[in-house]
């Protein structure tokens, strides 16, 4: 199992529509991410910057790799593109974060 942290950014006056949106996630995108080797995931948001913090555990990185490609998650970048900073593909801006320390 491969740990993931990232970070990412809502637009600040789309807080409770970025929830909102995950409230009513996909029941088709979720059973691609298990497909993709996606477990334990969870978004934070920090009210105050703004700042999202994604963790995410994956069974491989190939793996997990191939799911931006899929139909259903290029699907949902769109979707959630009005509400958050993107890329020109709609994919979230996100930046990797380096795991320094982890209690079992």
């Amino acid at each position: 199992m491969i740990r993931k942290g990232f970070v990412m950014k809502v637009y600040e006056d789309q807080h409770e529509e970025y929830e909102k949106r995950h409230d009513e996630i996909w029941p088709d995108l979720v059973e691609e991410l298990h497909k993709h080797g996606a477990r334990n995931y969870s978004i934070f948001l920090d009210k105050e910057t703004s700042q999202l913090f994604g963790y995410v555990e994956i069974e491989d990185e190939e793996l997990w790799k191939k799911m931006s490609s899929t139909e259903i998650n290029q699907k949902w970048w769109s979707y959630m593109a009005p509400v958050m900073e993107t890329n020109r593909d709609d994919s979230p801006v996100a930046k990797d974060l380096k795991p320094v320390f982890h209690m079992a």
